[in-house]
C-alpha cells in the first residue's frame, strides 16, 4: 500500500514517552490513512532507542532512525523527512505534550486548502498551554519579536504539530532551528500559512530539554539569519513553460 502520510517524531531521551505516543498515533491514524510513524533518536543517554527497538514488533508502521551525535530537533526533523514515503508530512514532539488526536484535524484542513490554492503548511496552535509561566511568557515575548520582524503573522511557531508537503520542504534552506522558522520560509516561497487550535498536553514523564534562557539567546541569530534569507530572496511568482 502506498504511503499517504509520514509522521516524523523527534526524541531526545524519552524512554517513558515514546511507546504511549505510539499507541496514539495508530489509534488516530488507523484505518484513516496509509500512513508511517518514523521515530528518529537525536543520541538519547537514556534507554529511548532501546525501547523503540523494542516496539518494532507491536508496531509494523514504525520505523527507526537513530543519529551518532547529537544534532538538535531540526537536524531530526531533516533525518525523518529524507527517508519519509509519505507525499504529506506531519510533525509532532516526543514529549506526549502535543495530541496525535489532532493530526486528522490539520491534515484534513491541509487537504481542504490545497485543493483551491497553493498551501505551504497547516500548523497547530496550542490552546490552554500546560507549560511553566516562564515559557508561556517567553513564549509570547518571543512570539512577538519574531513577528514584527519577520512579518510571519504566526502566533505559535512552537507548536510542534504540523503538516505540510514533503515537496514542500524540500525547497526551504536547512538550518539548525529552522523548524521554528517554518512560517517565514514557507512566506518566502510565496506559500500560505494556515493554524488550526489544538489540545495541549502536560509532559508526564522525563524533562524539556529546552532552557528559556537557551532559546532566547539562540533565537536572536536565527532571527538575523532568517531576515537575511528573506532579504537575499529573488524568486519568481510562477515561471512560464513554453
Amino acid at each position: 500500500m502506498e504511503i499517504e502520510l509520514s509522521v516524523i517524531v523527534p526524541v531526545h531521551n524519552e524512554q517513558d514517552n515514546v511507546v504511549p505516543l505510539m499507541e496514539e498515533i495508530t489509534a488516530a491514524l488507523n484505518g484513516n490513512y496509509a500512513f508511517e510513524m518514523i521515530f528518529v533518536d537525536d543520541l538519547s543517554r537514556d534507554n529511548t532507542l532501546a525501547v523503540l527497538k523494542s516496539a518494532k514488533d507491536r508496531f509494523p508502521a514504525l520505523r527507526i532512525l537513530a543519529h551518532d551525535k547529537n544534532c538538535g530537533q531540526s537536524s531530526a526533523i531533516r533525518s525523518g523527512i529524507l527517508i519519509a514515503k509519505g507525499r504529506l508530512i506531519a510533525t509532532l514532539d516526543g514529549d506526549g505534550q502535543n495530541d496525535p488526536a489532532d493530526i486528522p484535524k490539520v491534515v484534513a484542513k491541509y487537504k481542504e486548502l490545497e485543493a483551491h490554492s497553493p498551501i505551504g503548511m497547516v500548523s497547530g496552535r496550542r490552546m490552554k498551554r500546560q507549560d511553566s509561566w516562564a515559557k508561556r511568557y517567553a513564549s509570547r515575548l518571543g512570539n512577538g519579536i519574531r513577528r514584527s520582524l519577520l512579518r510571519d503573522q504566526a502566533t505559535d511557531v512552537g507548536c510542534a504539530l504540523k503538516v505540510f508537503a514533503r515537496s514542500t520542504y524540500e525547497k526551504l534552506p536547512y538550518f539548525d532551528h529552522m523548524h521554528r522558522y517554518f512560517p517565514a520560509l514557507m512566506q518566502r516561497e510565496g506559500l500560505a500559512m494556515e493554524f488550526v487550535d489544538v489540545n495541549h498536553r502536560p509532559r508526564l514523564h522525563g524533562q524539556s530539554n529546552y532552557g528559556v534562557l537557551d532559546r532566547l539567546w539562540v533565537s536572536i541569530w536565527d532571527m538575523i539569519g532568517v531576515m537575511w534569507l528573506q532579504r537575499r530572496a529573488r524568486l519568481p511568482h510562477k515561471p512560464s513553460e513554453f
